[in-house]
């Protein structure tokens, strides 16, 4: 890993963690050894992660529920987590995703991320248990207490644990946490957090009001799609910063029929498609998740279809030009 990873670790200072921060897709390739006859491509992954930097995203972030993390053993987490490190070295960030059922894991995976030489963690409220304000407030306090900058992430649908605006305020006072991934879906939050928690970085982190947030002064996407369209996603998210509405609507629309499938329960399976359909490698989940039922499949298909011909018929006039 590189020196200047190393020299970020544990401090928050000047980093911040917004951008576009793609949370990745995983590959698998076929062996009968591995978990479920599947093992992780760890030299795909690392080119995957490259090409995502090299294409204008500002960094990766494994390790996520898209990183199918709970489907991973201890080692092959970790190993995720270095994989994109290295591949990244100094030309991007990398957030990695220390999620646990309790404090006590998040906090080791918090704890691995900084030995590795990560610049900053993503944490979910304790999953598989709906915590209390308290409850929550102890487990972002105990991964935070590692040292690394931590964005807070915010998914009430898999956690049915909501950090609201008013507990976000609550949260936001931890030495260390500096940004919220929110991903209800209600966009009268961005404006509700910048007033009750104005220290906190707000990240879009649903692909389908990712526009609608940004304007409303979100200032970093984690997200899902860019590991399908990540130039595009760049240029979506610096036309939205820039205030430059109509540009950004007409890059924007044609796409949102895809990026909806990152809010629904087969949002792996249906990216993994996607990269498929423009040429990138998706390839099979890890159980729990199985294969997309013929119908869904069609219509991720006609959805991404729909969005590539747009982008093809963008930079085909733009050419003209």
């Amino acid at each position: 890993m590189s020196g200047k990873k190393q020299q970020k670790k544990g401090s928050t200072e000047g980093l911040g963690l917004g951008g576009v921060v793609v949370a990745t897709a995983l590959p698998y390739s076929g062996d009968a050894s591995a978990p479920a006859g599947l093992a992780v491509d760890y030299d795909r992954y690392a080119e995957h992660c490259r090409w995502l930097v090299d294409n204008g995203c500002r960094g990766v972030g494994p390790n996520g529920s898209l990183g199918e993390y709970s489907s991973l053993t201890d080692e092959e987490r970790r190993k995720v987590a270095r994989t994109a490190i290295d591949a990244v070295g100094d030309d991007g960030v990398v957030v990695v995703g220390v999620h646990g059922v309790g404090s006590h894991q998040a906090k080791h995976w918090a704890e691995v991320a900084a030995e590795d030489g990560a610049d900053g963690v993503l944490c979910l409220p304790p999953t598989l248990y709906r915590a209390n304000s308290r409850d929550v407030i102890d487990h972002f306090e105990a991964v935070a207490s590692v040292g690394l900058p931590v964005m807070v992430y915010n998914n009430p649908f898999d956690t049915k644990v909501d950090l609201t605006p008013d507990l976000l305020a609550e949260i936001a006072r931890i030495d260390n946490i500096v940004a919220v991934k929110e991903f209800s879906g209600d966009v009268r939050r961005v404006l509700e957090i910048k007033e009750k928690a104005p220290s906190l970085e707000i990240i879009s982190g649903a692909d389908d009001v990712v526009l609608e947030s940004l304007l409303m002064g979100a200032t970093g996407w984690f997200a899902g799609f860019p590991n399908v369209f990540p130039a595009e996603s760049a240029r979506l998210y610096d036309l939205a910063l820039a205030g430059k509405l109509e540009e950004a609507r007409a890059l924007y629309e044609p796409l949102v029929a895809a990026f909806r499938w990152d809010s629904r329960t087969e949002f792996v399976q249906a990216i993994k498609l996607g990269m498929e359909q423009v040429g990138r490698f998706g390839g099979p989940c890890r159980p729990p998740r199985g294969a997309l039922l013929p119908q869904m499949r069609e219509q991720v298909e006609a959805d991404m279809a729909r969005a590539i011909a747009s982008l093809e018929n963008s930079s085909q006039q733009q050419g003209a030009l």
